[in-house]
């Protein structure tokens, strides 16, 4: 798979603001203050599951031969985003 710099920016800001986390707690930030950058980075981190999974799917899909093969790839990304939650 190859992966844009698109997707691969988004990783990088999450780790930047997961950075930033470790940072707020060695500074001994106010738990709430951590727990909502905490918070922000976990649902950043589902946006980028979801981003990668419907990126990659068409790819996937079109790279399978016949019907079967293509439903399996569909059925495995969906539970991609099952498991992600």
């Amino acid at each position: 798979m190859e992966y844009s710099n698109k997707e691969k920016n988004r990783i990088k800001r999450l780790e930047g603001q997961l950075r930033g986390v470790l940072r707020m707690m060695e500074e001994g930030k106010d738990c709430k203050d951590i727990i909502t950058q905490l918070s922000a980075s976990r649902s950043a981190i589902d946006r980028s599951i979801g981003v990668l999974v419907s990126s990659n799917l068409v790819e996937c899909v079109r790279a399978e031969q016949n019907q079967e093969d293509q439903e399996e790839a569909i059925n495995e990304a969906v539970q991609l985003l099952v498991k992600s939650r």
